[in-house]
């Protein structure tokens, strides 16, 4: 099928079902509105917070199943497109994929109908960063780029104006991959730590939704994986395509890696000087591991001249180790991405300095040992709030070293009072970066509304 309108066409007289009218859903739904389909739109939010888009789809043609009851008689539809939010495991979506009907997704549907290279990005850290640098260098090159997926916007309505010269760059969540049966030419994993266990419920969950941005690729393919983290360099070895692997922490014989201050890569046409670090704006170590990412992914497609272009001019994504301003000689850092201990770690990692961090926010059942071990190394003041307070602080008070640091524990109610006490307590040369380790759905919709929060905050200071 090479075109919407003709896969539209095969659900003539089908009955469907789409779960969700979010940022991914409600562009899809209109389509198959304007195809003049019939399409049941059932989503968890009652109707008085909907409102406006609810009367939208109505008027386009819609029926509406909204409310708590949403799913219950979604067994009666014989083509069912998934939220991204909504695990394929949810017992009403288990019984109605045994009773015949067809579950997918606008991602999954996006993969069946691209006609041009599909390069994808997962990993429980980076994959932003890694997305939009593969992106700007592909771009460089004179290449058409369509970017979107888990980054913000749907590639489905751009479909049809697609031609096989383009690329489309997508970053893909284990949401989304749990039930893709097609992989990206193009796979980049750049690394893997838990995550999301309030979705999965099991690592081995996680990981195996994982896996789909690389199982299904043919042997022309390429898949990218990061050699320094342990799941990551052991699942390469399961990789149908080509193979190859990044590290920052040794030299490889066939790969990307750090030499003489510098990144390189070697494959069977030798070895090459591509990026100097010195060309690197962003800072932290975790970005040259994203850099290293995506120079692996466009070898052969991007000169290195467009690699280092770029890097000269690039400063960086939206809430990740955003610079907000620098008040009485303290800076003001946002980190709202830091959604796991992981990403608040990295976040430590970039700053030569002890820190004044705000940390918390949405439960999503990973453990803190490990963020409280680098919170009492590299953090001077931590102001906590959200509903992980009580878990972060216990960690950090149950740390080896904690009783010697000297760290300062604060509790705040929320954020504005987070920022505030971080305000009353800084003195010039100090950094305070908000990198709470946690989702947002504890207080925001979602991270980037916790950062815009902060930033309006902090320039109201």
């Amino acid at each position: 099928m090479s075109t919407t309108s003709e896969y539209f066409e095969t659900l003539r007289g089908r009955s469907i079902a789409v779960i969700g009218m979010g940022v991914s859903n409600t562009p899809l739904i209109r389509m198959l509105l304007r195809a003049e389909l019939k399409v049941t739109v059932c989503d968890k939010s009652p109707r008085e917070r909907v409102e406006e888009q609810a009367a939208e789809l109505e008027s386009l043609g819609a029926k509406l199943r909204l409310g708590p009851d949403y799913l219950a008689k979604i067994h009666r539809f014989d083509v069912i497109f998934r939220t991204p939010g909504l695990s394929p495991n949810t017992p009403e979506l288990k019984r109605t994929v045994e009773g015949g009907s067809k579950l997918t997704s606008e991602m999954e549907l996006f993969f069946q109908l691209c006609p041009c290279r599909i390069i994808g990005v997962t990993g429980s850290d980076g994959k932003t960063t890694t997305t939009t640098l593969i992106s700007e260098f592909l771009k460089e090159a004179g290449i058409n780029v369509y970017l979107g997926g888990n980054i913000g916007k749907p590639l489905l309505p751009d479909v049809d104006g697609m031609t096989p010269e383009d690329a489309a760059v997508v970053e893909l969540s284990s949401f989304q991959l749990m039930t893709m049966d097609r992989s990206p030419n193009v796979a980049v994993f750049t690394n893997l730590s838990p995550n999301h266990l309030d979705y999965h419920h099991t690592m081995e969950e996680y990981t195996e939704a994982k896996l789909n941005i690389f199982c299904h690729q043919k042997p022309e393919d390429r898949a990218v994986f990061n050699h320094d983290n342990d799941i990551t360099r052991s699942l390469s070895k399961a990789a149908v395509g080509q193979t190859m692997l990044f590290s920052r922490k040794q030299r490889l014989e066939e790969g990307v890696y750090l030499r003489d201050s510098a990144i390189w890569l070697t494959n069977a046409m030798g070895s090459r000087e591509v990026l100097p670090l010195d060309d690197i704006h962003i800072p932290g170590v975790h970005n040259i591991e994203n850099y290293m990412a995506a120079i692996a992914a466009v070898d052969g497609i991007v000169p290195d001249k467009c690699v280092r272009a770029v890097a000269q001019r690039f400063t960086g994504v939206e809430h990740r180790i955003e610079l907000v301003r620098e008040l009485d000689g303290v800076k003001y850092y946002n980190d709202s991405i830091g959604t796991s201990p992981t990403r608040t770690m990295a976040c430590l990692d970039s700053f030569d300095q002890k820190l004044i961090i705000i940390a918390g926010g949405y439960d999503k059942g990973v453990p803190f040992t490990q963020l409280g071990m680098a919170i009492v190394e590299k953090v001077k003041v931590l102001i906590l709030t959200g509903d992980t307070a009580p878990a972060i602080k216990k960690a950090v008070e149950g740390a080896e070293g904690y009783a010697e640091s000297g760290l300062k524990l604060i509790e705040a109610d929320d954020l504005a009072a987070a920022v505030t006490a971080a305000r009353n307590i800084a003195q010039a040369g100090d950094v305070v970066v908000l990198s709470p380790a946690c989702a947002a759905f504890d207080r925001f919709k979602n991270f980037m509304e916790r950062g815009k929060v902060f930033k309006q905050l902090v320039n109201e200071l």
